[in-house]
């Protein structure tokens, strides 16, 4: 829940970058809303009402998360506009959300995840053997 919150705190922000778990999160919550608001708009008799308004809300929040998690990938944000193509540009853009995250920092700024992991040091040379005798 924590995630659908920092998201909606970032209501417009395209620059910086979103881990996987924030937009994927983001993501879940929303689609569980968008359900349960369509399911209230049924019973009441209404045609996307609830869900429809609901849905507009949340696309500048969605339109920024989907950006910043492309830059966290290390692709321009211009890339969204690959989902104008039918079927073919909504399955690359998905295969993009779903790549893990660039380690350290990129041109878009500092990996969400923390520090990037130090590289391995080397344990230090064994002693000479003893001279044999």
């Amino acid at each position: 829940m924590n995630e659908y919150v920092s998201v909606l705190k970032k209501y417009a922000v395209f620059d910086g970058r979103a881990a996987r778990k924030e937009f994927w999160m983001f993501t879940l919550i929303s689609l569980l809303i968008t359900i349960g608001l369509s399911i209230v708009d049924n019973i009441l008799g209404w045609t996307g009402t609830l869900s429809g308004l609901y849905t507009l809300a949340v696309f500048i929040p969605t339109l920024a998360v989907s950006v910043r998690r492309l830059h966290d990938i290390g692709y321009s944000g211009w890339w969204l506009l690959l989902c104008l193509v039918p079927f073919i540009g909504a399955l690359v853009i998905l295969v993009f959300w779903v790549m893990d995250s660039q380690t350290g920092a990129n041109k878009y700024g500092p990996s969400p995840k923390g520090a990037a992991p130090a590289a391995p040091v080397a344990p230090p040379p064994a002693p000479p053997a003893p001279p044999a005798a």
